[in-house]
C-alpha cells in the first residue's frame, strides 16, 4: 500500500496546531483553589486573592481569544462580572458572561472600532477594587481598533485601513507593521495599561510573532513600548510610503518624531505597575508537538527554527536547499526525515490574484523544485498556518512536491504566471493541493512540515 506522504504532513501539522489549542493551554495553566487563581506557565508563575476585587472583568482580542474566554468561564463562572471580546468573524464560541463582537482581520472595519471604543470605556471605568482578566492573542491589532486624538487632530478608521493595507502589501514585517498600529491607536502600544491604571490586570497571551516580544503581540497593549515615532518615520521611508499613506496619519508620525505629540508608555512607566503580563503558548510549542508526532510516525525529525522570518522566496529557496542536501547527501537529519520549522513571512504584492503567504511559499518552493527536479524527487512540502486562515482565503495553506509539479504542468499551469500575480490560491485550488482545515481558534505564526524520504 502507498504511504500517504501528504496525510502524514497534515497530520504532523494539525498536532502542533492541537498542542496550541487556547481551552487546553488555559485549562492546563490557570487554576483556581478557593478564592485563589493561579496562573502558573513554564516560565511564569502568579497568586491573584479575588476576595480583594468587587468586580472581574474580561476583555480580549485576538483570535484565539473566544476559546480562551470559554475556559476561563468553565473555571471561574459566577465571580465573572462580565466583559467583551474582539474577536476575527467565524471565530466564536458560546459564552455566558462575555459579550463577542466579531471585526475585521488583517484590515480593521467598523465593528474593530466599536470594539475598541467599548472596550476602552471598560478599562477607563476600573478603580483599585477592580481585577482586569485579558486575553490577548495573534490579529489582536486589527480586531480593536481605538481612533488616536490629539488636539484637533483625530485619526479615522478609514485612515488606518488604508494605512494597513499599504502596509500589508509593502512587505513590511510584522514588528514593523505594529510600531505605526501602535503611534496611531488610542489604546496600543501600552496605552490599554494607561486607561486601566490603577486597576489591576493579568494578561494571558498567545503569541504570533516571532520572537514572542510582549511588545508586538497584538500591538503591545499592556507591554512598554520601546519604539518611537521616529521609528515609524524611518519605516515608512524604508517602503516608500511617504506619499502614499494618509496625510493625517504621516503628519502624525512626524510630529511624534519632533517631539510634539506625546510617546507610547515605555517600559518602566508607573502605569505598568499594577500589570502582568504572562505567555501561554508560542510557535515553538506547536513545532515541539508536531516534531514528537514526526517521531512517533518514525521521521528522523528536525526542529529547524521557529524565527523563519523574510520574504517567502527566500525562506523557500533556503528550506528546499535544505532538503535537497537531505536527499542526496543525509546532511542534517538521515532519511526518512522531517524538517520542521516556524515563523512569520512576508509578501510583496504585485499581482491582483488570491493567496497568502504560505501557499506563495508553497508555490515558490514548486518554482524551486521546477529548477533541479534530480535533487527534489523525494521531497513533500506543506506551509499553513496556524490559524487555518491563509491571507484573505479559506486554505490554511498548501503541499509542493515534484509530483505536484508534474499535476500542474499536465494541467497546463505555470508557476510564473501565478506568482506574478500573487495568485497562489486558484493555482492550487485548481489542482486540489489546499489545505482546507476551517478556523481553528488559535493562532501561532505558521508552521512549514517538510518530508524527505
Amino acid at each position: 500500500m502507498k504511504k500517504n506522504i501528504y496525510g502524514e504532513l497534515e497530520l504532523i501539522f494539525r498536532a502542533g496546531v492541537k498542542r496550541v489549542d487556547p481551552a487546553l493551554m488555559l485549562a492546563g495553566h490557570i487554576f483556581l483553589v478557593k478564592n485563589r487563581l493561579i496562573v502558573k506557565t513554564e516560565s511564569a508563575e502568579k497568586e491573584i486573592d479575588l476576595e480583594k476585587y468587587n468586580s472581574i472583568i474580561v476583555l480580549g482580542t485576538g483570535k484565539a481569544t473566544a476559546k480562551m474566554a470559554m475556559a476561563l468561564e468553565n473555571l471561574m463562572e459566577d465571580r465573572i462580572s462580565g466583559g467583551l471580546i474582539s474577536v476575527k468573524k467565524g471565530y466564536t464560541e458560546n459564552l455566558r458572561k462575555v459579550k463577542i463582537i466579531e471585526a475585521g482581520h488583517p484590515v480593521p472595519n467598523r465593528a474593530s472600532a466599536e470594539a475598541g471604543k467599548a472596550i476602552a470605556e471598560l478599562c477607563r471605568n476600573g478603580d483599585e477594587k477592580t481585577l482586569f482578566i485579558n486575553l490577548i492573542s495573534g490579529g489582536g491589532s486589527a480586531l480593536l481598533s481605538c481612533p488616536f486624538e490629539y488636539g484637533s487632530v483625530r485619526i479615522q478608521l478609514k485612515d488606518k485601513q488604508k494605512t494597513t493595507e499599504l502596509l500589508l502589501a509593502s512587505g513590511a514585517s510584522i514588528d514593523e507593521m505594529n510600531c505605526i498600529r501602535k503611534h496611531i491607536s488610542g489604546i496600543k502600544g501600552g496605552r490599554m495599561a494607561e486607561m486601566m491604571h490603577p486597576a489591576d490586570s493579568i494578561n494571558l497571551i498567545l503569541s504570533d510573532v516571532v520572537g514572542d516580544r510582549l511588545d508586538s503581540i497584538a500591538s503591545g497593549l499592556t507591554a512598554g513600548d520601546e519604539t518611537t515615532y521616529k521609528d515609524t518615520v524611518k519605516i515608512v521611508e524604508k517602503y516608500g510610503l511617504k506619499d502614499k499613506i494618509p496625510k493625517v496619519v504621516y503628519d502624525i508620525l512626524c510630529k511624534g518624531a519632533a517631539g510634539m505629540v506625546p510617546e507610547t508608555p515605555k517600559p518602566g512607566d508607573p502605569v505598568f505597575d499594577h500589570v502582568s503580563n504572562i505567555l501561554i503558548g508560542t510557535n515553538l510549542t506547536a513545532l515541539l508537538a508536531a516534531a514528537e508526532k514526526a517521531r512517533n510516525l518514525g521521521y528522523n525529525t528536525v526542529i529547524l527554527s521557529s524565527r523563519i522570518t523574510g520574504d517567502v522566496r527566500d525562506a523557500a529557496a533556503v528550506l528546499l536547499g535544505i532538503g535537497q542536501d537531505i536527499e542526496k547527501h543525509d546532511l542534517l537529519a538521515d532519511k526518512p526525515a522531517c524538517i520542521i520549522g516556524g515563523g512569520e513571512t512576508t509578501v510583496v504584492l504585485k499581482g491582483s490574484g488570491l493567496g497568502g503567504r504560505n501557499q506563495e511559499m508553497a508555490l515558490h518552493f514548486l518554482k524551486g523544485i521546477s529548477v533541479n527536479q534530480k535533487d527534489s524527487s523525494s521531497i513533500y512540502f506543506l506551509s499553513a498556518g496556524t490559524d487555518g486562515n491563509d491571507g484573505p482565503t479559506d486554505a490554511a495553506g498548501a503541499f509542493a512536491s515534484l509530483e505536484i509539479l508534474k499535476e500542474a504542468q499536465k494541467a497546463g499551469l505555470d508557476p510564473d504566471i501565478y506568482l506574478e500575480d500573487n495568485d497562489s490560491y486558484n493555482f492550487f485550488n485548481g489542482l486540489k493541493r489546499l489545505l482546507k482545515t476551517g478556523p481553528t481558534n488559535t493562532n501561532v505564526c505558521d508552521m512549514q512540515v517538510m518530508i524527505v524520504m
